[in-house]
């Protein structure tokens, strides 16, 4: 397998993640918030991890938005652009998936979605060879 078959299945997986976030929080009532909002998170991990393999990196295993935006900006300073909302998302990966004590509402839910949805496609214009559709 090409190493940019692999790339193109990482943001593969992230788009699919972003078209779940989004059903989840559009299209069922009642929304999804929480599962929403970690959807967006993923996403935004695979992409982040694509672009790192587009790069000859092995992406570590962690959920660390900050962490692999901060690899990522090593290979390119655009990335320190995206590091806050990175900062953001990060939580997803864990308060949502358990039983919580933290209140989740729909606007911190869009806001998720549409962060994912910026950062997704901030990394495919970056790399112009992918081809995900």
């Amino acid at each position: 397998m090409s190493e940019m078959y692999l790339v193109c299945k990482w943001f593969k997986k992230a788009k699919d993640n972003l078209i779940v976030a989004k059903h989840l929080f559009e299209d069922l009532y009642p929304k999804q918030i929480e599962i929403a909002c970690y959807h967006a998170q993923q996403a935004v991990e695979k992409a982040l991890k694509g672009f790192l393999l587009f790069n000859d990196i092995e992406p570590p295993k962690t959920h660390d938005l900050v962490a692999l935006c901060r690899m990522c900006a090593k290979i390119d300073t655009m990335f320190k652009e995206i590091m806050d909302d990175c900062a953001i998302l990060t939580i997803y990966s864990s308060i949502t998936r358990y039983p919580n004590e933290i209140e989740m509402d729909e606007t911190e839910a869009a806001t998720a979605i549409l962060k994912a949805q910026a950062i997704f496609n901030f990394n495919v214009r970056i790399i112009p060879e992918l081809n995900i559709l």
